[in-house]
């Protein structure tokens, strides 16, 4: 029997990428606009390189990104792109369709919620904080709490104790399968793979759901 539910964050209960596409393509128009003299289509591809090498958290990315395009940080631009890039990403943090209601559900049957995200704990939670939803998890689990990343079976096992809950009790929700579904797994925990988060990977999940709906009818 199902007793907590974990969910993941980034991809599974919010549209992370699109997000992140969305407010990368705003700072770099607004640092071209502020006097950067680049191409737009080749910058955002230099961008997203740097996020591949650095991590998508990375705090000071706009600042290696000038110092790789222009061989130095204008802080005017700088500044323009970090304006630009906060105020669409304050805009665009929602959750996916249908989450509220879903996780409104789970908590009325009597099922805990927890958070397992490698997230640092700060922007996790002003991401929960900003969709409304923090009120709804017994547990958050970030980066900060374990020092490791998923798959690791550290975080799992810091939320089991929050939760007061069992491996087996537990099913875990995302869109990772390197990190998410092979972490879970190590710990004999039932697996979902979050399919509409990551179209494109295969996953050896338990159960897979192209939308969050569909995660009531495996939750009964």
């Amino acid at each position: 029997m199902i007793k907590a539910v974990i969910f993941d964050l980034d991809n599974t209960l919010i549209d992370f990428m699109t997000m992140k596409k969305l407010s990368c393509d705003a700072a770099i128009s607004a640092m071209i606009g502020a006097g950067l003299n680049v191409d737009k289509k080749k910058a955002t591809k230099e961008l997203f390189k740097l996020y591949d090498k650095y991590g998508l958290e990375k705090k000071t990315i706009f600042q290696k990104f000038l110092k790789k395009v222009a061989k130095k940080v204008d802080y005017e631009v700088l500044a323009s792109g970090i304006v630009a890039y906060r105020r669409v990403r304050t805009g665009f943090l929602e959750p996916y369709p249908h989450v509220v209601d879903v996780l409104f559900e789970l908590k009325r049957r009597g099922i805990k919620l927890a958070i397992v995200s490698d997230a640092p704990r700060l922007k996790a939670w002003i991401r929960l904080v900003s969709m409304k939803i923090n009120h709804l998890f017994d547990a958050v689990v970030t980066f900060d709490d374990t020092k490791v990343m998923k798959p690791s079976t550290m975080p799992f096992k810091f939320a089991f104790k929050k939760l007061k809950a069992k491996p087996q009790e537990c099913l875990m929700v995302g869109d990772r399968p390197e990190r998410d579904i092979k972490g879970a797994k190590k710990l004999g925990m039932l697996t979902c793979f979050a399919k509409y988060g990551n179209p494109k990977a295969k996953s050896k999940a338990d159960y897979e759901i192209n939308g969050i709906k569909e995660l009531l009818e495996i939750v009964e």
